[in-house]
């Protein structure tokens, strides 16, 4: 554990969902595949679809809706909506083939692999302050066992803007009615979970589970309040 400000007072502890409780990478991969391969399976008009088309479909929502990101989700399912119609499916019908879509991705989404470490500290944690998870993503933390050691969720697009943006920070601290200085924030992205929690007054715990050196990686933009390398450290602060 390596301190780089000085800590005050931790009434609750906010964390970060992927790659900062468990390793998305290998999860993110098989989703989409298995998204893919949805898509071509169960709409004839999408057998020839590849993830790249899908992505270029994705691109151009975002341009033309800029603001579109902040929901990864609705963002996904516009994407499978205007795929469908642009092959001649009615508009109803694509909403319907959205939902059902969704519901697919959401399943594979799912199937994450939780460290028996991750529970033992959120564990611990969660018996001495208030834990809250902040997400720019979609998984389910119910649905790998997380859920019940959180006070609530906030999502991306349904809770405000993604991360660095502080209005899922701020709304943190208005539901727990505590100060945003008396919140610790914890993440592995030194741009989004970092810088946008020091930004908004908040404290900060870097998650550097890849050996990363502050002092030599572009993302760098503000320093945290400490850096751990395992989360289980988290519990020397109790």
């Amino acid at each position: 554990m390596h301190f780089y400000r000085p800590l005050t007072a931790i009434s609750a502890i906010t964390f970060d969902l992927d790659d900062t409780l468990y390793d998305n990478h290998d999860v993110i991969r098989r989703t989409e595949q298995e998204s893919i391969r949805f898509l071509q399976g169960h709409y004839p008009v999408l057998k020839y679809m590849q993830a790249v088309d899908f992505q270029r479909l994705r691109a151009e929502l975002r341009a033309q809706e800029p603001e579109i990101y902040h929901d990864v989700t609705l963002w996904r399912w516009r994407a499978v909506q205007l795929a469908l119609i642009r092959h001649g499916v009615s508009e109803a019908e694509a909403s319907a083939g959205a939902n059902v879509a969704m519901e697919n991705f959401a399943y594979w989404r799912s199937r994450i692999t939780v460290p028996q470490s991750t529970h033992d500290t959120l564990g611990a944690l969660a018996e001495h302050c208030p834990l809250v998870a902040i997400t720019n993503g979609n998984a389910d933390p119910y649905a790998c066992g997380l859920g019940d050691y959180f006070q609530f969720i906030l999502r991306a697009g349904p809770n405000g803007r993604a991360k660095p943006f502080s209005d899922m920070y701020h709304l943190a601290a208005e539901k727990l009615n505590l100060p945003v200085k008396q919140l610790l924030h914890v993440g592995d992205d030194l741009t989004t979970d970092v810088a946008g929690a020091v930004r908004c007054g908040m404290q900060a715990c870097w998650v550097n589970l890849r050996e990363g050196n502050l002092m030599h990686i572009d993302d760098t933009r503000l320093l945290p309040h400490i850096e751990i390398s395992r989360l289980e450290s988290l519990t020397a602060l109790l």
